[in-house]
């Protein structure tokens, strides 16, 4: 049987904050299936939160997990009234999870940062100076990635910059969710009507004063990323479809260019029929046109059946997510 480090009472105490209603820093924590990493990001994060000396809250976002990741929240809370955990009905998703941090958080800044560890706490006061300063997003930028494949590292750097000349929105290259977002902000996307979310999109959107940090992203401290190649290619085509019509443009320019093709073909066709004798059969020149135009109109079908497909979630109006329960310290809210 496993077992996990809980904080001892001393250390507990000792890094108990202030109570207060309003604190200053919300920290948004989503986490599916991290019982090997989530005491240790506990541990952490609270030790970053207390060097900063400020009344800050930890909200724990528990997205369905199958394995203890609840139920070692859960001592958290007991012992740390700055500790909530809302746990999900079922699992619906990092984004589901990351808007409902959002819309729970009190603190006049937000951080947001995943549960695995490779986006380093330790730089929360750097992100904390710059807001100070008067900037309202302050978004991480990786400059290097450790304890990554070669195929992982080249598959998210096209992804980031074919993201980029894809959408509409101008959203900086190699960054994720992590990062520190202005009460304004906060609030400004939890209105947007939207049930299909990518964050960093709408983070990007809502535009204000933003400036990047720049930081080494760590190799996961434990457990297994949540991110194959599979779901990678599914969050790039809801990246694209929830910023951007390029891709129907697109799709209307291979159709133009294709019937371009055609017509000159065509004269080519008639040329050969009635001033040469070398009309041949030409299955082979038949069956390539063919299929290159079959291929090209189910990808057009493809694509807007995306765009359907989105509609169709949206017009439901159903809740991005739905909430089981949230516990606090000598506190179960159902």
């Amino acid at each position: 049987m496993i077992s996990y480090p809980q904080p001892t009472p001393e250390m507990s105490e000792k890094m108990q904050p202030k109570p207060t209603h309003t604190p200053t820093y919300s920290v948004v924590i989503p986490a599916y299936n991290e019982q090997e990493v989530i005491a240790e990001a506990y541990k952490r994060l609270t030790a970053v939160m207390r060097q900063m000396d400020e009344d800050y809250e930890l909200i724990f976002v528990n997205d369905g997990s199958r394995d203890k990741t609840a139920e070692i929240i859960a001592g958290f809370c007991a012992d740390d009234s700055a500790v909530r955990l809302i746990n999900f009905s079922r699992n619906f998703g990092h984004m589901p999870a990351i808007s409902a941090g959002m819309e729970h958080a009190r603190g006049q800044a937000v951080f947001i940062i995943d549960a695995d560890l490779q986006d380093p706490p330790e730089i929360f006061p750097e992100m904390a100076k710059l807001w100070r300063e008067g900037y309202h997003v302050v978004y991480g930028q990786r400059k290097r990635r450790e304890g990554e494949t070669l195929f992982k590292k080249l598959s998210a750097k096209v992804f980031y910059r074919f993201i980029r000349r894809m959408t509409s929105v101008d959203m900086p290259v190699d960054t994720g969710e992590f990062r520190l977002i202005d009460r304004r902000v906060c609030d400004a996307v939890n209105r947007l009507p939207e049930k299909n979310r990518y964050i960093r999109g709408l983070v990007s959107w809502v535009g204000f004063r933003q400036t990047p940090i720049m930081y080494v992203r760590q190799e996961r401290f434990a457990g297994k990323t949540k991110y194959p190649f599979s779901k990678m290619v599914a969050f790039a085509m809801d990246a694209i479809t929830a910023f951007s019509y390029k891709p129907l443009k697109l799709a209307t320019s291979m159709g133009f260019l294709l019937s371009i093709a055609s017509f000159v073909y065509l004269a080519v066709i008639f040329y050969q029929r009635f001033f040469t004798d070398t009309t041949i059969t030409g299955w082979a020149s038949t069956m390539g046109i063919l299929l290159l135009s079959q291929g090209i109109v189910m990808l057009v079908l493809g694509l807007i059946g995306e765009y359907i497909g989105r509609i169709y979630e949206e017009i439901k109006e159903r809740p991005a997510y739905i909430v089981q329960e949230i516990v606090e310290k000598d506190k179960i809210h159902e």
